[in-house]
């Protein structure tokens, strides 16, 4: 496909499809929760590390040699990025509690850091797929079993290792085994619309500027 159909159907649509993945909370009921404020301002810093890294370049999207279409598609793009990067987030804090604060904390210390190193866009999704399996197995592994309801032989073992601690603080709501594998699919998803982005064509590795070749002809 090329860059414009990309732009124009693929990115916006694999954007709305994290957004709404990422929003499903299957317990008695099915909701859907939208991205916190804190989770929207992470997802601003989240873009400005993107952009930072190559992994985006904002000018093949947004300039004035563009149609006005073409604008409006970046706009779109855009936003859809920035979206679906705020509800990843949200998906990744824990509901409540001390794992949340915990982990919000964690991620605005680890976003900046990473604003800070100024990787590339090779290492830069690298860090993403480690922070992102670092956060969604606490959250859908061990919090998930030690908060589930009547409780298994995990449970117990999660449980005896935790003793003395409150569990009142670590215990999150109830929630049904398939919104693990909702969220694992949108983790997913999301690192390959971030692979799909109209990254720069120089970047720097290194201290060395590298010309891309093939986003070039494109």
């Amino acid at each position: 496909m090329t860059g414009a159909g990309r732009e124009a159907i693929v990115l916006p649509i694999t954007f709305l499809t994290v957004l709404l993945l990422g929003s499903v909370r299957v317990a008695e009921t099915t909701v859907l929760a939208p991205p916190s404020v804190f989770a929207l301002v992470l997802g601003l810093l989240f873009i400005r590390i993107v952009v930072q890294s190559g992994t985006l370049a904002p000018e093949r999207l947004l300039a004035s040699s563009r149609s006005t279409l073409a604008n409006a598609n970046g706009v779109v793009a855009l936003i859809g990025l920035w979206l679906a990067a705020a509800q990843v987030i949200a998906l990744l804090i824990p509901e409540s509690g001390l794992p949340r604060i915990v982990c919000g904390v964690f991620l605005l210390i680890l976003l900046a850091n990473t604003a800070a190193a100024d990787p590339d866009r090779t290492r830069l999704l690298r860090s993403l797929t480690v922070t992102f399996g670092a956060l969604f197995l606490p959250k859908f592994v061990v919090l998930a079993q030690l908060s589930a309801p009547g409780g298994g032989r995990l449970n117990r073992i999660l449980q005896t290792l935790l003793e003395g601690m409150t569990l009142g603080a670590l215990l999150q709501p109830s929630q049904h085994a398939v919104t693990g594998y909702l969220a694992l699919a949108t983790i997913v998803l999301f690192l390959v619309a971030l692979v799909l982005l109209p990254m720069s064509s120089v970047q720097t590795t290194g201290g060395a500027l590298v010309r891309n070749d093939r986003e070039s002809r494109e």
